[in-house]
């Protein structure tokens, strides 16, 4: 067996253990469980740190129990947040825990018959039939208020500068993750919760509430939260977070997320979010100072993380993408492009919206008139005649070329190319 937490140390994954975490990892198959927020129906890569724990952890040999907050959902978790979340209604809630087994199957074997096979749970299961009366009486008693307000999450929202405090949801949400802890412990025999380092509090109530009313023991493990060279946060981007679902980031734009961390990130990031060993990772770095023009770093950890997530039919899509906006890639590889893949790598290109009527008219007056690519048809002429205009990467040589509708790219758009760098994309409808 693996060692689990020499693993995660050299990958730099590990903030905070209790004593004796260790020792149970190097002597027993464990279960170990980490909670995930449901509040969406898909992750995003600001989940990837724990899901990536998971992992490891499965690789170990021991046993991963991924559980999808759907009751602690309702509630909203304090921790290092400075306002209370949307509560989400039941049906939302499973739906999106659908999505997330689906992605979590990626990272982890569910359907194995392996003894070490992860599971994934929801606290709404047991908590749903769980009154309020009988949990004051049976839970709240072995936990007191001082020990609550002594935790970091609950201590930073009642002395911040919000005036609205914390409310009586909220402060009990350590009560329920601690319950689920103590669940987990007496029905799947998990010794062990992992979490990011804002959630030591919560998870060492869990550990408390089993010692207090089980006299049983169990232990905690956290990662620190990732954070950007630039002291940027980590996982956003203008566009605000980058999703795992396709739908809502592209696998390009996942990609290039991936290809344009810094190098002093990309050292970073390999480690955690790929499972490259020790050697591999030390001879890229290696690579990466002979050759830092060459990002040999930044490539290899989008590589790694894109088929991960996306399977390598989309990493070889993304790649070729890629070669669109800054290769010479052909015709032919822009009329490959799906639709989101294509408006993903021109993001931000001016576009220009046209009927599918003027098809057809010469190409100086679609670019002069119509639209206002170029200021005049004399300038248009002279690109021309000096080889700097394509239309869907194909250079156009004949000052009275016309705009035929096969050029059209997914049925509407067609791409013009002015010089080396300046794009605008017509959309005909």
């Amino acid at each position: 067996m693996k060692n689990f937490v020499k693993e995660l140390q050299w990958r730099g994954m590990v903030y905070d253990m209790m004593p004796g975490t260790e020792e149970l990892l190097n002597k027993e198959m464990v279960s170990a469980y980490l909670g995930i927020d449901p509040t969406a129906d898909s992750l995003h890569i600001g989940h990837l740190v724990g899901v990536m724990m998971l992992k490891h952890l499965q690789n170990c040999g021991h046993r991963p129990v991924a559980l999808v907050g759907g009751a602690t959902g309702m509630i909203g978790d304090p921790s290092m947040k400075s306002a209370e979340r949307n509560l989400l209604d039941q049906e939302t809630l499973r739906h999106n825990q659908e999505c997330i087994k689906k992605q979590l199957s990626r990272f982890l074997d569910f359907d194995s018959d392996a003894p070490n096979a992860a599971i994934m749970v929801n606290n709404y299961d047991w908590m749903k039939d769980f009154s309020f009366l009988d949990f004051i009486r049976d839970i709240g008693k072995h936990i007191t208020v001082n020990y609550m307000m002594s935790k970091d999450s609950v201590k930073k929202r009642l002395n911040g500068e919000e005036r609205e405090g914390m409310s009586f949801t909220e402060f009990s949400y350590q009560l329920v993750q601690g319950y689920d802890f103590m669940y987990l412990y007496e029905h799947e025999n998990c010794k062990l919760q992992m979490g990011g380092s804002d959630q030591w509090g919560n998870i060492t109530t869990g550990t408390e509430l089993i010692r207090r009313k089980l006299g049983g023991e169990a232990f905690a493990m956290t990662c620190p939260l990732i954070t950007k060279a630039d002291g940027g946060k980590f996982g956003k981007t203008e566009k605000g977070n980058v999703w795992l679902d396709p739908a809502r980031t592209s696998p390009y734009t996942f990609y290039q997320f991936w290809l344009n961390v810094s190098d002093e990130d990309a050292k970073k990031y390999i480690k955690i979010f790929t499972m490259l060993d020790q050697e591999q990772i030390a001879a890229l770095v290696a690579e990466q100072e002979q050759a830092p023009h060459l990002r040999p770093l930044q490539k290899a950890l989008a590589r790694e993380i894109t088929v991960m997530v996306h399977g390598q039919q989309e990493y070889d899509k993304a790649v070729e993408a890629s070669g669109v906006l800054f290769g010479n890639a052909t015709s032919q590889v822009l009329h490959n492009l799906d639709e989101q893949t294509f408006l993903s790598v021109f993001d931000g290109v001016p576009q220009y919206a046209l009927d599918k009527a003027q098809l057809g008219s010469p190409v100086i007056d679609m670019l002069a008139v119509a639209t206002d690519v170029f200021p005049s048809k004399g300038e248009c002429r002279k690109m021309i005649q000096g080889g700097g205009l394509s239309v869907n990467k194909e250079k156009v040589t004949d000052i009275n070329a016309v705009m035929p509708a096969d050029l059209l790219l997914n049925g509407k758009y067609i791409l013009v190319q002015k010089g080396k760098k300046n794009y605008y994309i017509l959309k005909f409808e």
